[in-house]
């Protein structure tokens, strides 16, 4: 399929800037992938459109101020730096030293020797060693003070909104940004679906009998890289880690067995388990890997009957995700619907709920 068979029209003031006042104050879409079918609700109406017995799977990582404002050394130009993937374990048993891939600004200015001092008592430096494609280095990290480079970062760092959310990020930001579920420190982006999620609505959901499972996939960049190529099949993912424990996999296998459904919450979250489901035979086992499966149509889905979901952009390989699951036409008719109700789009925005008998 072509990239262009995913695109649609979306008016600019529809890209939410804020999220909502509460987190499952947000409007939910619902649509049948069986039928096309589309109605109206909200978040807090979740419980009335699952059955008992229904397994929820959410994505428990936690996104960590991956965005480094510093200064060049010895200019004093600014420096924005986003650190993408850490390379290796600690270059020093202290931790006061890290290796990481990361998009710098400005990259042309950047080349292999430049340095960057950050603010902050630690004394945080970067060095660029390499330059790669697309305005990636390999930079060095270190701490003068040898206090761990982990601890500095998340000290000095900003959430890394996405560049379509036009204001900076505020001290907020890093308990908003965040899901209620995230305890594993790892993503440079939240996995967004699970930010409309409130503990009240977490009580009803288990009064009404619907189970959960926590399964961990740390978002990179390449989950948001922008689709480069002409046709959808010849677009490359980047692995991400992902974690699954003994008690999500035997939870997830026993909905399986009993033919209860398995509700995805988030693309990150289908894309972890249809990973390691197609590897193992439509069945889930234990462990740590990195995936880089692209889901797109058309796909054969092993484990999720279910998907919770915001809206994402034109062409990207999140929105060929949720065509996989429910018919490239039943959600791009569902987007339209959207944007007729003015619904909120992106990160900050509402949400769709996709599900099969």
């Amino acid at each position: 399929m072509f990239v262009n068979d995913f695109d649609y029209e979306l008016p600019p003031d529809l890209i939410a800037q804020e999220p909502t006042a509460e987190r499952s104050a947000a409007r939910l879409l619902l649509l049948s992938s069986d039928t096309g079918c589309i109605s109206h609700r909200t978040m807090d109406d979740l419980p009335d459109l699952l059955r008992a017995g229904d397994l929820l799977v959410v994505n428990d990582t936690r996104v960590f101020p991956a965005r480094l404002l510093g200064r060049r050394e010895p200019s004093g130009g600014v420096v924005e730096c986003l650190l993408v993937a850490r390379l290796d374990e600690e270059l020093r048993a202290d931790g006061s030293e890290e290796r990481w891939e990361a998009l710098m600004h400005p990259g042309q200015k950047l080349k292999p020797g430049a340095r960057v001092s950050f603010d902050g008592a630690s004394g945080l430096q970067a060095e660029v060693l390499e330059r790669r494609f697309y305005g990636r280095r390999v930079i060095r990290l270190w701490t003068a003070d040898a206090s761990p480079v982990t601890a500095a970062v998340d000290a000095l760092g900003h959430i890394p909104l996405p560049p379509y959310i036009k204001r900076p990020d505020r001290a907020a930001d890093r308990e908003r940004y965040q899901t209620v579920f995230a305890r594993h420190r790892g993503s440079v982006a939240a996995p967004t679906a699970g930010l409309h999620f409130s503990l009240p609505l977490l009580t009803a959901l288990e009064n009404r009998g619907v189970e959960r499972a926590a399964i961990t996939l740390h978002v990179g960049y390449g989950t948001f890289q922008p689709v480069r190529a002409e046709r959808a099949e010849d677009h490359r993912m980047e692995p991400e880690a992902y974690s699954i424990s003994n008690e999500a996999a035997a939870a997830v296998n026993r909905a399986l067995d009993e033919g209860r459904r398995v509700v995805a919450i988030g693309t990150t979250t289908t894309r972890a388990l249809e990973a390691v489901g197609r590897a193992h035979g439509g069945r889930l086992v234990a462990g740590a890997g990195t995936t880089n499966l692209f889901i797109h149509p058309p796909f054969a889905f092993s484990v999720a009957r279910g998907l919770l979901t915001n809206f994402h952009l034109p062409r990207s390989s999140l929105l060929m995700l949720v065509c996989a699951f429910a018919g490239r036409d039943h959600v791009l008719a569902g987007y339209r619907s959207a944007v007729a109700a003015r619904y909120r789009f992106y990160s900050y925005g509402d949400a769709m709920l996709v599900l099969s008998k």
